[in-house]
């Protein structure tokens, strides 16, 4: 299951992704066709109501697949459409955790740069664009552009102090993220958020596949293509900190919520890491792979 976020005709919708992954159904649409009131409107809404939403998304497309001819008014070709973030608008920051892999911690510094304790920043909700949007080269700020590949976690409850053990209990699902960086912009403020945070730096998407569609999320293959070349070819088993505890290290003082992003860190071969260093330039496009997720495609403006 693929839930995604779409705009038609100037109107922004929730849509999960038909089997031959030509079509969308807009959920909204197809619940009013059915006989079904008050049916979130939102990708967000769907989230906050809880895992219970993915049961009822499963029965709303096998309704519009045995009922073609009524549920043909709530179809759409995905080539119609604008495919968006999932959560165009996130409602907090997005959370990062830095060096997350070992080998991306040494190509930036050396084995010393290897955090005995999860690094956490944030990207600014303004940062965030979906799949086949434009990044910004903010060539007027930065001439170290550069891409991360990530694995990110979406939040389906809100929980605070919650313990490893219950931490997989409190994710929706999985998407993917670019963490595009300014890495001069990084290094002449001595921290992450400005050089994390330029507009249109955070490509989502392309969608969200909720957490019972992941058979194990820890034994992901992830890969990110510049131009088509591979630069960046992992798997999430070689995260330092897992999935498990970056959700409970993160709430441990502080409330996570429905929708919340968490992307969990990038692989070794960043552009920073090559030598001489290989950054973004306008034209350049950008193709992250998650393995059971999907790809995200984004184009250097």
């Amino acid at each position: 299951m693929k839930l995604l976020t779409f705009k038609k005709e100037n109107q922004i919708l929730a849509g999960v992704l038909m089997e031959d992954e030509h079509f969308v159904l807009d959920l909204t649409k197809a619940a009013e066709l059915s006989g079904q009131d008050h049916f979130p409107e939102t990708l967000l809404d769907c989230i906050k109501t809880g895992n219970q939403i993915v049961n009822d998304i499963e029965k709303l497309t096998e309704w519009a697949e045995a009922n073609e001819e009524k549920a043909r008014e709530a179809i759409y070709e995905v080539k119609e459409m604008q495919l968006l973030a999932p959560i165009p608008r996130p409602l907090k920051n997005v959370f990062c955790i830095g060096k997350n892999y070992a080998e991306h911690a040494i190509e930036l510094g050396s084995k010393d740069d290897i955090p005995e304790h999860i690094m956490v920043f944030t990207k600014a909700p303004t940062t965030v664009i979906g799949h086949e949007q434009l990044i910004e080269a903010h060539e007027s700020v930065t001439s170290e552009l550069d891409y991360e590949g990530e694995l990110a976690i979406v939040i389906g409850k809100k929980g605070r102090a919650i313990p490893r053990e219950e931490a997989m209990d409190y994710v929706f699902g999985y998407t993917i993220i670019n963490d595009v960086t300014a890495r001069d912009l990084q290094k002449q403020h001595k921290q992450f958020f400005l050089g994390k945070s330029l507009d249109s730096t955070c490509p989502v998407g392309p969608w969200i596949v909720p957490a019972s569609y992941v058979e194990d999320p820890s034994k992901l293959r992830i890969q990110t293509r510049v131009n088509g070349e591979v630069r960046q070819d992992s798997t999430t088993d070689q995260l330092i900190f897992p999935l498990d505890e970056i959700i409970s290290v993160l709430s441990s003082g502080m409330t996570l919520e429905p929708g919340d992003l968490i992307a969990t860190g990038t692989p070794a071969g960043v552009g920073k890491g090559f030598k001489p260093p290989r950054f973004l330039k306008k034209g350049d496009t950008v193709e992250i792979e998650i393995e059971g997720i999907g790809t995200l495609k984004n184009t250097v403006e």
